[in-house]
């Protein structure tokens, strides 16, 4: 499950200048653990970016933590 989840980041030189993303979007790893840094609830990410599911907030976390 954890390298299924892990296969939703993707780095690409050309997208954020290589910062990892969600499914190769414009939408950062970054971007998304701050929203949840700040108590934003992944209900509302989704509802804010409705491209988005579930796992890919769930990959954003588990990715964070293994580069810590």
């Amino acid at each position: 499950m954890e390298a299924t989840l892990l296969n939703r980041i993707t780095n690409n030189p050309n997208i954020l200048t290589g910062k990892p993303v969600v499914r190769g979007m414009r939408l950062s790893v970054e971007h998304v653990l701050k929203m949840l840094s700040t108590g934003i609830s992944h209900k509302d990410i989704i509802e804010e970016y409705p491209f988005l599911e579930d796992d890919d907030i769930r990959a954003c976390l588990l990715y964070s933590n293994l580069i810590q």
